[in-house]
């Protein structure tokens, strides 16, 4: 009895370092992903975007694993969802 109470308490410490990493740095990064996950699900055609390049385009369609995008008014090209920073307000 003595040495179960002599490892829970020896494992406390550790149990304790993982409360404090889970919620300072795993959950707020699963938090940071839903978000930008349902970012790009939303987009829609005339959405400006910031690509992670810095490149400010605008949303021509929206597709499955890319996005049409327009650089200016020649240029259309093809972006991967990938490199979607973020999506910028009006």
């Amino acid at each position: 009895m003595e040495s179960q109470a002599n490892i829970f308490s020896q494992m406390l410490p550790l149990i304790f370092l993982f409360g404090i990493f889970y919620f300072l740095i795993i959950r707020p990064q699963q938090k940071q992903a839903k978000e930008h996950k349902e970012m790009l699900e939303t987009l829609k055609k005339g959405d400006r975007i910031i690509t992670s390049g810095g490149l400010i385009v605008e949303v021509l369609k929206p597709e499955e694993d890319f996005i049409k995008v327009k650089l200016n008014d020649d240029v259309v090209a093809k972006l991967s969802k990938e490199y979607v920073s973020k999506k910028l307000e009006s």
